[in-house]
């Protein structure tokens, strides 16, 4: 039935729903993650090349494989995030379709044609992205290229930007964002018929209460975890073998986070509420972030990935160092010192780009769901709340939960970034003291943290200005019609 009334639509029509809310933020989202993967293995391409001319390092592949190792890394890491953002957004956007969705199931379509829908939405949403991401990202490796061998004094080194290999994060990027919205248009199975008759409609929190199973699994994977990142510190004060169990650990444990997200993230949230006074507008901000669990843990869940990426690597290095001071019997030596922080610098610096995505996956979330609650906007509106106390609610919501993620990511952050230390370096000795096996207590780099809660105060106001103007726009008898 679906696929007769798709044939009789025009072009136009067809694609009409590229123009609805979130989707343009997804193609950003998918541009991003790949122009950052084609900078990556242009970047890595290119020293792999200066390597090859040098006189000494020429023969030696050791360094340009360390490299690519890396690249695959944050490339995968980038993607990881972008597919969390995507899933929580088609999540979000079929929330708001579900009045057509159950209207069409009404007149014959079957679950699963809906969902083969939105899963192809999602292929076209990550191709446009992919592709917009692949001509930006080579023209800025080949800007850097020129840079560089300017720089460096490099004219001699041969490099062509333009290689078949830049199409694999295109590619990558694409196919993830079509799993994506597979994933996160599961819930189109659940629409029944009779949803016709009301509107867009989220899980409550007893509807989350009920996922019995999900929710077990959850916290086996997150306590098994748990386990495992504890038994990596202790396997790490014998062999530096203890990383990969550790890894493993946080691998389980992040999994378990993010599939038990509406049991970890509202209590958070509630904690969260008493920070922001008792007034009336601040406690209805409160109720309407935990109102619905699953709409607010899409919305931090991105931004806890990005806060706990940049806190691990933050808090990993600057343990390294501790690590290594009381090993050696005293301080760290200033030069080795100064080559952590530069290297810190550069992996803080790559990994934003995935604070980046998870931050458009925050606007994009918060400006849905305003738009998807026009109507309850309205109500209030209409009952008597002025223009300045409605935006002031929308922002104190885009506050909490970035707040919550803040909170939640330093925490999983310097856990899982003093584990990966601990576990690596604690039975390495090192001169002139060569103490082993080493146990020191997490190193907090206070400066990133900083900039990191700065950073999030300035994330929570952009978040809030669509949102804000949108919640305000319509007039309340216009809303309340819809």
């Amino acid at each position: 039935m679906t696929a007769v009334v798709l044939e009789r639509m025009p072009r136009s029509a067809r694609l009409a729903w590229l123009a609805e809310r979130g989707m343009g933020a997804s193609i950003l989202v998918a541009g991003i993650s790949s122009a950052f993967g084609v900078v990556l293995l242009s970047a890595t391409g290119y020293i792999a090349a200066l390597l090859r001319a040098d006189p000494f390092l020429g023969d030696s592949e050791t360094l340009a494989f360390v490299l690519s190792i890396l690249t695959v890394l944050l490339v995968a890491v980038a993607v990881y995030v972008a597919a969390v953002v995507t899933a929580n957004t088609f999540s979000t956007v079929v929330a708001g379709r579900t009045r057509r969705i159950a209207l069409l199931r009404l007149i014959g379509a079957s679950a699963r044609s809906q969902r083969t829908e939105v899963a192809q939405q999602g292929l076209v949403v990550g191709a446009i992205g992919a592709m917009l991401g692949l001509i930006a990202g080579t023209a800025v490796a080949a800007g850097g290229v020129l840079l560089a061998t300017s720089a460096l004094g490099a004219a001699d080194v041969e490099y062509n930007v333009v290689q078949g290999v830049l199409l694999i994060p295109a590619v990558i990027v694409a196919l993830t964002t079509w799993a994506a919205a597979w994933v996160g248009s599961r819930r189109v199975l659940t629409v029944t018929p009779l949803q016709a008759l009301g509107g867009s409609v989220e899980d409550s929190r007893d509807a989350i209460a009920g996922r019995k199973g999900r929710n077990a699994g959850a916290i086996v994977l997150f306590l098994s975890g748990g386990a495992l990142l504890a038994g990596g510190v202790v396997v790490g004060l014998v062999t530096p073998l203890g990383v990969i169990v550790a890894f493993v650990g946080g691998i389980l444990s992040f999994t378990g986070l993010a599939v038990g997200a509406t049991l970890v993230i509202p209590p958070v949230l509630r904690l969260v509420g008493r920070m922001f006074g008792r007034s009336a507008t601040a406690r209805l901000a409160a109720e309407n972030a935990l109102r619905y669990p699953g709409r607010s843990s899409r919305m931090a869940i991105g931004v806890v990935i990005g806060v706990t990426l940049v806190t691990m690597f933050a808090v990993a290095l600057e343990t390294v160092k501790s690590v290594i001071a009381a090993s050696s019997g005293g301080e760290i030596e200033p030069e080795f010192a100064s080559i952590i922080d530069t290297f810190s610098g550069v992996m803080m610096g790559l990994v934003a780009v995935s604070a980046v995505i998870a931050a458009v996956g925050l606007v994009n979330l918060l400006t849905i769901g305003v738009v998807q609650r026009r109507r309850e906007l309205g109500l209030l509106r209409s009952l008597g709340v002025s223009t300045g106390q409605v935006r002031l609610m929308v922002l104190l919501e885009a506050a909490h939960i970035t707040v919550a993620a803040v909170i939640t990511g330093l925490v999983l952050g310097t856990v899982y970034g003093w584990a990966g230390a601990q576990s690596l370096l604690g039975s390495t000795a090192m001169p002139p003291a060569w103490q082993s096996p080493t146990f020191v207590a997490p190193a907090i780099p206070w400066i990133p943290v900083a900039i990191i809660v700065v950073a999030t105060a300035v994330l929570t106001l952009v978040a809030a200005v669509v949102p804000t103007r949108l919640a305000t726009r319509v007039a309340p008898v216009e809303a309340l019609a819809e």
